[in-house]
């Protein structure tokens, strides 16, 4: 084929990450062996501060098993509980990294809060692509479109590809309910908004989710539908009010810690999964704002 198909089903693989709850996929065009790699995972002990490649590795070698093409490496946004694996897999497998045009706020944003330094470029030029809402592309022969999802971060964007959407962190399984809206730059009234958009995709169409926290102790899943969606989650079935999600959803967030890796992840993320520049020995270092507080 050489033609841009619209009902072509892609194939989707997911990679379930446990310590972090992070789902990546591999999705094909069946037609082409071409494929999309979202939301890769490195492995980090942060306790030792070391970096090792399990999860990454295990995308890779499904991808050469099955004699796959890497087109497309995309982010839904900037993580804030994991490391991008999307160098360590584009060095060994090629593809386009990208990631919606918005990167730059949030570039901005936590460049001043981490105090990147002048080396640290606020262009998204760290990524080979930076998406628009509503751009096409194509997977292969599928047809494919963005779909900005501001609320978790400014720079969500889901993906619908095919038949199916790859939300990031915008919506969780209909038991999880949905992402805070907490962190800077983040607002759960756009989240609504957001969701809104994905909620009028046809009912049928697949979704996949980010993240899964396997609430009541059950078993990891990361594959729903807008129609599940509507119907039964949590947070925004059964078609909750503006109002009182926003009340559910910032009455939450406030009883919630901030995520583990969230200070390595950042900085490491906004820098398209790059650490930040070695220094004079030879090391990279992630910097940990101190903030003081006096004793009442």
């Amino acid at each position: 084929m050489n033609s841009l198909e619209t009902n072509l089903i892609p194939i989707v693989k997911g990679f379930f990450h446990k310590q972090s709850g992070t789902v990546s996929y591999v999705v094909i065009d069946s037609t082409t062996n071409l494929c999309a790699i979202l939301d890769t995972v490195l492995d980090f002990d942060y306790s030792t501060g070391t970096i090792y490649f399990e999860h990454a590795d295990s995308v890779i070698n499904f991808i050469n098993e099955n004699k796959l093409d890497v087109e497309w490496l995309i982010e839904t946004h900037v993580h804030a509980d994991h490391l991008s694996a999307a160098p360590y897999i584009q060095k060994k497998l090629g593809g386009k990294l990208c990631i919606s045009k918005e990167i730059i706020k949030v570039q901005k944003l936590f460049g001043k809060i981490y105090n990147a330094g002048t080396e640290f470029e606020l262009d998204g030029s760290q990524f080979d692509k930076l998406l628009s809402d509503n751009d096409e592309y194509k997977l292969g022969n599928i047809l494919s479109k963005t779909i900005a999802t501001p609320g978790h971060t400014p720079a969500c964007m889901a993906h619908l590809i095919g038949d199916a959407v790859f939300v990031g962190d915008t919506l969780f399984m209909p038991d999880g309910g949905t992402a805070r809206a907490d962190f800077p730059g983040g607002s759960a009234e756009q989240l609504y908004k957001s969701i809104q958009r994905i909620l009028t995709l046809p009912d049928k169409t697949r979704l996949f989710v980010c993240h899964d926290y396997m609430p009541n102790q059950r078993d990891p899943a990361w594959e729903t539908t807008v129609l599940d969606q509507k119907k039964n989650n949590i947070h925004i079935g059964n078609n909750v009010s503006e109002q009182n999600f926003v009340k559910l959803r910032t009455e939450r967030d406030k009883t919630l810690p901030a995520p583990e890796l969230m200070i390595p992840s950042i900085q490491v993320n906004m820098r398209a999964g790059n650490l930040p520049p070695e220094e004079d020995n030879g090391t990279s270092y992630i910097k940990v704002p101190i903030k003081h507080k006096q004793l009442k």
